[in-house]
């Protein structure tokens, strides 16, 4: 197909030329910066969690009398084990996901300053089988770790503690974590054992590299402890999590029993998540239909504006194929030059998302997955209209001038 005839026909039409050019530069520059940011919301509803969320349940008791709840979870633990199906207990100050963070900056040197925030967790005995933790290297807690009194600021009053492997590698970049100490506010603990990566209490609150970042400490029974995880086989937890709620419901008549799987916790958190990642389809779709339907309005405009030109053209021995070929060629020509400007869009609208909303970069290949779909988009819009300019006959062409 010769280029120069299509060219110097755009330069005789260049309102209509320029438009359709304007809409794929703004369909692509949107698409760009909407596609990128799906992915980054799926990614983050998929991130991976090392512990047994399949089987874990999760008791919250609110209300309890303060003076008596550490001494209750002794009792409160034995009746759990007994429930059929527990494979595991314990009592935790938080879990990884509840929305409500207790953090703190931890380094590897006194004066270093940190700007990670870490979720801190206190877990009772058995915590880390409770958990389903993944140990990578050195040990739990001994059972003479365990602190004998409460949280000050967050901080234990033992002098061990566990870290993930994410911070372990943050902390002690190349070197093994085990028998290092992490400080906060001149105050040390030893490192005893790295554990898998488990998420952080809120990790849309942190940054990326703190998704994982994550401290655990031993602590005797305490009454900020309000959590209990209760472990089963995945097709017992539903059942395990109603009779530990009864169970906790009747032990504690008092307080605001509220059992729910891990797996709901998820979904919970992330619901706000997902709801927007479909919002952001929608959006997509719309403006893939909008400038869809924008080249078949003006296309056709253009078509009905030219049909003398259609009709010498097929006088003079021009076949349907061959117009069907010079509109769809000369979409694709329009295509590409809003690509390219919609490409220089996309960069600016993402580099105002970073500097103003602590967005990622975006990465070069979302542009040509997304010029290939609007070069697609296109070329099905333009097929209606040049299908009809193909199809009027070179004689009632030439006598509608």
């Amino acid at each position: 197909m010769e280029i120069r005839p299509i060219l110097a026909s755009l330069r005789k039409h260049r309102i209509p030329a320029l438009l359709i050019m304007l809409e794929i530069a703004l369909a692509c520059a949107v698409l760009c910066n909407a596609v990128f940011m799906i992915g980054q919301r799926v990614t983050d509803i998929h991130l991976p969690n090392a512990i047994d969320e399949d089987g874990i349940s999760v008791v919250t008791v609110n209300g309890a009398d303060p003076k008596l709840a550490g001494s209750d979870i002794p009792r409160n633990l034995a009746a759990l084990r007994g429930i059929a199906g527990v494979t595991a207990v314990a009592a935790v100050t938080s879990m990884p996901l509840d929305q409500n963070p207790a953090l703190s900056p931890f380094t590897a040197t006194p004066d270093a300053k940190s700007t990670v925030n870490t979720s801190v967790y206190f877990i009772g005995s058995g915590g880390e089988q409770a958990l389903g933790l993944h140990l990578l290297e050195g040990r739990y807690f001994n059972a003479d770790e365990y602190a004998d009194s409460g949280l000050q600021d967050f901080h234990s009053t033992g002098h061990v503690a566990l870290v993930t492997q994410s911070d372990a590698h943050r902390l002690w970049p190349g070197q093994s974590a085990l028998g290092k100490t992490l400080y906060t506010n001149a105050t040390g603990w030893t490192v005893v054992g790295v554990v898998a990566d488990m998420l952080a209490q809120d990790p849309k609150f942190n940054r990326a590299e703190g998704r994982y970042s994550s401290v655990f400490f031993p602590l005797h029974p305490d009454a900020m402890m309000g959590d209990y995880v209760v472990r089963s086989a995945q097709r017992d937890r539903e059942r395990v999590v109603r009779d530990a709620a009864q169970v906790l419901d009747k032990l504690q008549p008092g307080a605001v029993v509220e059992g729910k799987t891990y797996a709901g916790m998820r979904d919970e958190y992330f619901a706000t998540t997902n709801s927007m990642v479909w919002m952001l389809v929608l959006v997509c779709v719309v403006m893939l239909a909008v400038t869809a339907f924008g080249i078949v309005g003006l296309t056709s405009f253009w078509v009905g504006q030219r049909r003398r030109q259609i009709g010498i053209r097929r006088a003079v021995g021009a076949t349907r194929g061959h117009i069907m070929q010079y509109f769809q060629t000369e979409n694709f020509l329009l295509s590409t030059a809003g690509v390219v400007m919609g490409m220089a869009m996309a960069f600016g609208i993402n580099l105002y998302l970073m500097r103003h909303y602590e967005m990622m970069r975006m990465p070069w290949y979302y542009l040509p997955g997304s010029a290939v779909a609007l070069w697609v988009v296109g070329q099905l819009a333009v097929f209606g209209p040049a299908r009809r300019a193909a199809a009027v006959p070179p004689v009632v062409a030439t006598r509608s001038a």
